[in-house]
């Protein structure tokens, strides 16, 4: 006897019906639905991971050394400025360029004339027409005295008073050549041209000007670029050669800040200041002489410096949370100042609350 025995045939019908209207919402078709959602949410997970940046999940404390900074100011200078000096003396006839400019090295800047060359490359012309047409009367004096001479007509006197003549009317004309090559080449030094590749920092003439052998016609700086520092003498024992210099990127127009490395440390002392030059990448090649603070190594000391996506502030508090025996705890922590550096650019230092073998994780 069936359990629903006792029920009218009504109930049974109706019990039948909801039954398999119950099966009908449990068919194909949804199970089908139920799979696609689930793919979805799955594939929707695998592109928010992706998405993440990825972020160090760990660091271990350890205690490091770190340089005290002093701010000083430098000067964007050029390594050397070369003067253009002008080769012989004249009167500037053309200026080709201005404060300013990039020039390369050979490249013409300025021509200077002297009209006193151009007299005298006319006057040796005409001393070397003269010459030339003494040469071919000699020429066939010569062939026509040994012409003679071979048929015994004249003596060997003769013979050798001619080639004397015909000797000496050469020499002459190969002297004159010889002084016109003098004049066309002190023409060719009268083009100005730039030693060095750089910019020109200063034309102390114009068209016009008359000039002396070995005045400047402009100076130029070349392209390699320094920062000049000028530090208090008693930080001098701090300071050597291949130390790191950092620069604000605020102070050149950037967003992050600059490193270099001290190359040349002078060793005259001017007005209780030590000079020295370093060498930063992207610091321009057009103004020179810009005053730009710059942080020097100023001492050395061991500190603990941690990267900033490590440690939160909440309600004004600092805190790192440390991994320990296989669960996390949230420490406070007293921060110090931040420690731009090249290998770490956004490290904090952290003055306490955390020693040496600590084992940070991610907040």
């Amino acid at each position: 006897m069936t359990k629903h025995a006792g029920e009218p045939r009504s109930l049974r019908s109706s019990r039948r019906k909801r039954g398999s209207r119950g099966q009908a919402t449990l068919g194909p078709r949804s199970r089908g639905d139920e799979r696609s959602l689930v793919g979805a949410l799955l594939a929707l997970s695998t592109l928010a991971l992706l998405a993440s940046p990825a972020v160090a999940d760990t660091f271990t404390v350890a205690a490091a050394p770190v340089r005290d900074e002093k701010a000083v100011f430098a000067t964007v200078e050029s390594a050397n400025v070369v003067p253009a000096r002008a080769r012989i003396g004249g009167t500037v006839v053309r200026l080709a360029v201005k404060y300013g400019d990039e020039v390369t090295q050979g490249q013409s800047i300025a021509t200077i004339g002297d009209d006193k060359l151009m007299l005298q490359t006319r006057s040796l012309d005409a001393q070397m027409a003269g010459l030339q047409a003494q040469m071919a009367q000699a020429t066939i004096d010569l062939e026509r005295t040994q012409n003679l001479f071979d048929k015994g007509t004249v003596a060997r006197s003769r013979l050798d008073e001619v080639r004397t003549a015909f000797n000496v009317a050469d020499n002459a004309l190969k002297a004159r050549t010889a002084e016109r090559a003098v004049i066309e080449q002190q023409l060719a030094e009268g083009t100005v041209l730039a030693p060095t590749a750089g910019r020109v920092l200063k034309v102390p003439v114009t068209p016009g000007t008359v000039t002396m052998a070995g005045e400047t016609i402009a100076q130029i700086a070349e392209a390699n670029f320094v920062l000049r520092l000028r530090v208090p003498e008693r930080h001098a024992r701090f300071l050597k050669v291949g130390d790191p210099v950092r620069i604000d990127g605020e102070s050149l127009g950037r967003g992050e800040a600059l490193f270099g490395t001290v190359r040349l440390i002078y060793p005259q002392i001017e007005d209780g200041r030590v000079v020295a030059d370093a060498t930063v990448s992207g610091l321009g090649d057009y103004f020179v002489g810009e005053r730009i603070r710059v942080w020097v190594s100023a001492g050395e000391r061991s500190a603990i410096a941690v990267p900033a996506g490590f440690v939160l502030t909440r309600f004004g508090i600092d805190y790192v949370r440390l991994a320990r025996d296989g669960s996390t705890i949230d420490v406070p922590v007293q921060r110090g100042r931040a420690l731009q550096r090249p290998d770490q650019p956004d490290a904090i230092e952290i003055l306490s609350g955390l020693v040496p073998g600590d084992r940070l994780v991610t907040q």
